[in-house]
């Protein structure tokens, strides 16, 4: 959290909705929102969100990955090149 205006509390959102959307948009910071002095949301611009969804969709794809590894579902990547080829009708000549 880069300065007060980042935490706001949700009576401060309702009444200035427009002027906060407008500072998420051009900061790119998000904006914690408060209740009762805890924090219970978080406001950001779509672009950061939907950078923040392929990140996690990548996250969790290494995840998958270290996994199969782990449990030793592998497959060599010669064996790989060589079903791809075939099922491709792909000749080494």
């Amino acid at each position: 959290m880069n300065s007060k205006e980042d935490i706001r509390p949700i009576s401060y959102i309702k009444a200035h909705a427009a002027e906060v959307l407008a500072q998420v948009n051009e900061t790119h910071r998000p904006v914690y929102v408060t209740q009762n002095g805890e924090a219970k949301a978080v406001l950001v611009d779509t672009e950061t969100f939907e950078k923040m969804k392929k990140a996690l969709g990548l996250l969790k794809l290494l995840a998958q990955g270290e996994r199969n590894i782990a449990e030793g579902n592998v497959i060599a990547q010669e064996d790989v090149f060589a079903t791809m080829e075939r099922e491709l009708g792909i000749d080494d000549e």
